[in-house]
């Protein structure tokens, strides 16, 4: 069974108003208020997409966010109606907040960055002293960042986003309760894998006057994860964690001289980085859910897509 990856789609649904095309996931926007979110196995990194697709990627992001989402209704109300096919997830359409969640439990990542060039604030938020990276925060820290339609999202403070009147303060202290909650779930959920939470981002629409969850949650796209096991050790031998989430992409990047700055020219990805992509990624679903990855039939994957959603939406 040969394993073709999705780049593109262009479908054209029974009831569909229009497409919006993002890093990863292509939304299409039906009648009566419903989204179809197709997982593509694009990856980005740096705000930029690389050139090949990985394999099983869109499968294994829809599926993990799918799991969080229905394991977190008790917590907040999500946008999620079916999946009903293992890279689409099917919801409402709501009015997306312009700020994205971002929570860390550890300074690692964009953090970890900014600490090394000597900041100890990020985004209004006090950063203690002597930390080391990837060490944990005394407590979790909430970081926003302004959603931008399109390059890079900005750090932000919360004092900022009020300032500004980007979000009314009911609505944004509601966001930060269920930010907390959410993170507090996944940690226990990560833990009770052997795994650490490190850091996530959220992102919150608005429905029926309600705040609602929407897009994905705890997905490695979305989030970043280490390994219980020997953490403690590694932070006291300065070694770097093992962890489960797209930073190796990043790394290789870096390694070769790409930071999706001006000038610089993206690598061309050799196929057996792509497969390492793919395993990481089926690593980190059997990890995280605890059950094997069935590998859905690719072999002709987009007719599939278009006929597990043309059967959803007749039945509506």
């Amino acid at each position: 069974m040969s394993s073709e990856a999705v780049i593109k789609t262009d479908f054209q649904f029974t009831g569909q108003k229009n497409v919006y095309k993002g890093k990863v996931r292509d939304v299409y926007t039906l009648e009566n208020d419903l989204l179809v979110m197709v997982a593509s196995d694009r990856i980005s990194a740096f705000d930029h997409i690389l050139p090949k697709g990985i394999p099983f990627k869109g499968q294994v992001l829809n599926q993990v966010a799918t799991m969080f989402l229905n394991a977190t209704r008790d917590i907040v109300p999500n946008w999620l109606l079916a999946t009903p096919d293992p890279n689409v997830a099917i919801g409402y359409a709501c009015e997306p907040i312009r700020v994205e969640m971002v929570i860390r439990g550890y300074l690692a990542g964009h953090s970890a960055r900014e600490y090394a060039l000597g900041k100890r604030e990020l985004c209004g938020v006090k950063l203690p002293e002597g930390m080391k990276e990837n060490d944990r925060f005394p407590t979790p820290i909430i970081t926003p960042a302004s959603k931008a339609e399109e390059g890079h999202d900005e750090d932000i403070s919360r004092e900022d986003i009020l300032a500004k009147g980007i979000v009314p303060e009911a609505i944004y202290l509601k966001m930060e309760e269920y930010t907390r909650a959410l993170f507090q779930r996944g940690t226990e959920m990560a833990a009770a894998r052997g795994l650490i939470l490190v850091d996530t981002k959220y992102e919150f629409g608005i429905r029926n006057g309600e705040v609602i969850l929407i897009d994905e949650i705890h997905t490695p796209d979305s989030s970043r994860y280490f390994y219980a096991e020997g953490y403690q050790e590694r932070q006291d031998k300065n070694e770097p964690q093992k962890q489960l989430s797209k930073e190796f992409v990043r790394q290789w990047l870096i390694e070769n001289n790409f930071q999706g700055l001006d000038g610089q020219t993206m690598p061309e990805m050799p196929d057996s980085f792509v497969n390492t992509i793919t395993e990481r990624y089926i690593e980190l679903f059997e990890r995280i859910t605890g059950e094997n990855f069935q590998k859905a039939d690719t072999s002709n994957i987009v007719s599939r897509i278009e006929k597990n959603v043309e059967e959803y939406i007749s039945k509506l």
